[in-house]
């Protein structure tokens, strides 16, 4: 009996950790404004920093904001060289993957998932990967 109570304690701070680690990545994602550092992108890894970052001179950024009701605002460049905004929405699918379904107007893929590499000191990384039938 001792050993089934240590079992279930064991399991309890597991998970309390495990939800703490991922309410951490939530609460350093979600509502602020990411924009592509294409300049640090390495493979098929992406890198986003947060729009206060100052970046080198480029000719514009893409980004992104997760809000935290659910709605992914996608930013791309527009035709006059600025930013135009894109709706859509998000869900988190696991620990470290987040599903995004773009309005039907959007380019490019409409529904895609992205898998969070890391989070660490306001440097994000992703990799993007199609759903089947919907690339």
């Amino acid at each position: 009996m001792k050993n089934a109570s240590l079992l279930c304690l064991l399991c309890l701070v597991l998970v309390a950790v495990t939800c703490k680690k991922s309410d951490k990545l939530a609460a350093a994602l979600i509502d602020r404004t990411w924009l592509h550092s294409f300049e640090e992108d390495s493979g098929d890894t992406l890198v986003y920093r947060p729009n206060t970052y100052e970046f080198p001179p480029s000719r514009g950024r893409t980004g992104f904001t997760l809000e935290s009701g659910g709605v992914i605002k996608r930013y791309e460049i527009a035709p006059t060289d600025g930013l135009e905004e894109k709706l859509g929405e998000w869900e988190k699918k696991g620990r470290r993957s987040v599903q995004i379904r773009m309005s039907p107007d959007s380019s490019p893929p409409q529904h895609y998932e992205v898998q969070i590499i890391s989070l660490e000191d306001d440097v994000l990384k992703i990799r993007r990967q199609p759903i089947p039938g919907n690339e």
